[in-house]
């Protein structure tokens, strides 16, 4: 395994895999006997960094969520798990109730749910301390400095270790960001987006977002990053959800354009060369890119999870980095 930093505070930076586990569907459709084994697979390749959030999965049996970081919990106690694992989590797109979603019912980021969401959530992964802490949507009916002051709380009190965003528009996180700098608070410095090879088109409502985009890492938030040094990108999906190999997931609609193509016969083409698989090229492009990114994929079964892990070691020439980065 290789590892990079994220954060900057020397009390709560830390060093993480370069490929990211997503529990998103562990304790929901994947059953426990599979997500325990996928995680022990995980940790014994050297794998310490594991994403989650409080509304997974609210849609797999119309509640609210909270089953991913449940069965983290159980394994972490079933294993003697300690902080020597990352666990990320988010909160704020928690359903207020059942049967409802983060679209039109999301809890939401004032100071109040942040620091009642972030209680249920180590209780449910059974920690004392949240290594790092996403804001998981925005919301805007709250006063960004009432979320900012919300979380800096948390970190201060020895809760919650690094901040995040994800799916915000640049500029909030970036007014956020100014915002804690100002008044000498801890502010967001990992950042969670939809990223892939290929480039999804911005003026269409995606899967996930249909009132906006909000959730791809276009080319404003890929120039941020290259503008603020101690930013990291985790990038989830970036396999599209199986949508690059399975013929029964067609991708997004949102993926419709005639630059797709285009990537997908270079994509091909590096990866027979490379004697690796198209989705193992994908995530090597992201693990070797010149920004500091972290794939964030999940897995259902321990081989997907081995196909992913190959990919870490898995070096793309230059020449064939600047074929994927070109093709359009």
């Amino acid at each position: 395994m290789k590892y990079r930093t994220i954060g900057t505070d020397p009390l709560h930076r830390r060093e993480v895999s370069v490929l990211a586990l997503g529990a998103m569907l562990f304790g929901s459709y994947t059953d426990e006997e599979t997500s325990f084994a996928v995680l022990d697979r995980y940790v014994e390749a050297g794998g310490n960094f594991i994403d989650t959030s409080d509304n997974y999965a609210f849609w797999a049996d119309g509640g609210q969520g909270g089953q991913s970081e449940e069965l983290l919990g159980r394994w972490r106690r079933s294993r003697g798990i300690g902080g020597e694992i990352v666990i990320a989590t988010k909160l704020g797109a928690r359903p207020l109730a059942p049967g409802t979603g983060y679209v039109d019912n999301p809890e939401g980021l004032s100071a109040k749910v942040i620091r009642e969401a972030a209680e249920r959530s180590r209780e449910r992964l059974g920690v004392e301390k949240i290594d790092l802490l996403y804001a998981h949507i925005e919301d805007r009916r709250v006063p960004l400095a009432e979320t900012v002051e919300g979380f800096a709380v948390l970190v201060a009190e020895g809760t919650v270790g690094l901040l995040g965003a994800s799916n915000h528009a640049v500029w909030r996180v970036e007014r956020a960001r100014a915002l804690a700098a100002a008044a000498g608070l801890p502010g967001y410095q990992v950042l969670q987006y939809q990223h892939s090879l290929l480039r999804p088109r911005s003026d269409v409502p995606s899967d996930l977002f249909p009132d906006g985009g909000l959730g791809h890492a276009g080319p404003e938030l890929l120039s941020y990053l290259r503008a603020e040094s101690d930013l990291t990108l985790v990038a989830y999906s970036p396999l599209l959800a199986g949508a690059y190999t399975r013929e029964d997931k067609p991708l997004p609609a949102d993926y419709d354009h005639p630059g797709t193509p285009a990537r997908l016969k270079v994509l091909r083409e590096v990866a027979r060369e490379a004697d690796a698989t198209v989705n193992q090229v994908v995530l090597a492009w992201q693990i070797g890119a010149d920004l500091p990114v972290i794939p964030l994929a999940g897995a259902s079964s321990v081989a997907q999870l081995e196909e992913n892990l190959a990919a870490v070691d898995l070096e793309l020439t230059g020449e064939q980095r600047a074929r994927l980065d070109a093709a359009h």
